[in-house]
């Protein structure tokens, strides 16, 4: 992709029907999820379905959240999948120290290296180690919020209870050179204005994107994430007069625009075309 993704659909990975469907339904990225859509007695099942489908191209990226890393199925999740053709990346779950990646990545380093690997923060111990997870090894190519564990962890009641973790998460992975985080899930999948009104704020703290839990979620969320047409008019007219002019100058609206205005406006239309390209 030459634009980051906007939607990372979850399916859960001991149904291979929901998996299919979610295959099919206009994701970015499918997610197939060996971890808490799994009951523990199908998560053998789960894991040999997963390695199978995988074991073959596939036309959508895909990638696999596997289970706790300090529990006994990570190991075995990840030799099932890691080397498979269909794999586009390893979502690693509860992570709360650099170690734990480090580690994850290290186990390939034999066989050619590790794929790319996305952590995701979901205590209060993780977010307080954002940079350092965010930064601890190449092969880690994300960060992101579990909040519904997250929310659990700090006993936090109102939704805005979790704007400092959120924005610490946005800035940790800015400061590592990660791509901009995507959204935690919106759990009510029938709540679409709710989505819809929870997307405008994450837009505005920073994210790019959103996980689903249903497909009915995903056009919100892209309609949601995409450049609206003043927001490509604006940035078309930045980078008209900065292609015209070099250096800092006010447009004859009085905006004033500089270098990293015009890296905004280029970024703006970059993701205007993301459909188009």
């Amino acid at each position: 992709m030459t634009t980051p993704p906007l939607t990372w659909l979850y399916a859960p990975g001991d149904r291979p029907y929901v998996v299919a469907k979610a295959l099919a339904a206009g994701a970015d990225v499918v997610v197939i999820d060996l971890e808490d859509a799994v009951a523990p007695d199908r998560k053998e099942y789960a894991r040999a379905a997963t390695a199978e489908l995988l074991s073959h191209p596939q036309s959508v990226p895909v990638h696999v959240r596997v289970n706790a890393l300090d529990g006994p199925l990570a190991p075995r999740d990840l030799e099932a999948v890691a080397a498979l053709p269909g794999l586009a990346g390893l979502r690693l779950p509860k992570v709360t120290a650099p170690e734990q990646v480090i580690r994850t990545a290290e186990r390939f380093a034999a066989a050619g290296g590790a794929p790319a690997l996305y952590a995701l923060l979901e205590s209060a111990l993780a977010v307080e180690h954002a940079y350092a997870i965010a930064s601890a090894h190449p092969c880690l190519r994300g960060i992101a919020l579990g909040e519904s564990d997250l929310r659990a962890d700090l006993g936090v009641r109102e939704d805005a209870g979790l704007d400092w973790s959120r924005s610490r998460i946005v800035g940790a992975a800015r400061a590592a050179g990660l791509p901009p985080s995507p959204q935690s899930v919106h759990p009510d999948i029938r709540d679409l204005e709710g989505l819809a009104a929870s997307c405008a704020r994450g837009r505005a703290l920073g994210f790019l994107g959103r996980a689903a839990i249903h497909p009915r979620q995903l056009p919100i969320i892209e309609r949601a994430y995409l450049p609206t047409a003043r927001e490509v008019e604006e940035a078309e007219t930045i980078v008209k007069a900065a292609t015209a002019q070099q250096g800092a100058q006010a447009l004859p609206d009085g905006r004033f625009i500089d270098a990293a205005v015009v890296a905004a406006a280029q970024r703006t239309l970059s993701l205007a075309r993301r459909n188009h390209g």
